[in-house]
């Protein structure tokens, strides 16, 4: 018989939480920060995502740090897209993207009025 053990996803996040802290503590640290020592804060929290199960627990663990919802955005990008991002934010950005590129289209050009 080939029977598959598929390891059930992990409910305990307390691993996750104090990975996900830390990244945070590294991203806003007014002391420099060794890429090797934050790739590996990374890499450690992109494995306990990879066994982590979705839910509200995970859902409120990535609201409270927005560095490791960025990682869990970044890893599940393929599935759901920028799921995590406001889209009130990126909405507004793109508005004011398009609004600067009509003003600059507008714009007479002052090089050839020069000429």
């Amino acid at each position: 018989m080939n029977a598959t053990n598929t390891p059930a996803p992990k409910t305990d996040l307390a691993v996750t939480h104090v990975l996900a802290q830390l990244l945070e503590r590294l991203d806003h640290s007014a002391v420099p920060v060794g890429p090797e020592q934050y790739r590996s804060v990374v890499m450690h929290l992109v494995d306990e995502f990879r066994d982590v199960e979705p839910g509200t627990r995970l859902g409120e663990l990535l609201d409270a740090y927005p560095a490791a919802a960025e990682v869990y955005e970044n890893l599940n990008y393929q599935h759901a897209g920028l799921c995590r991002s406001a889209l009130d934010s990126s909405l507004a950005a793109e508005l004011g993207a398009r609004e600067a590129i009509a003003r600059a289209m507008r714009r007479p050009d002052t090089d050839s009025a020069a000429s």
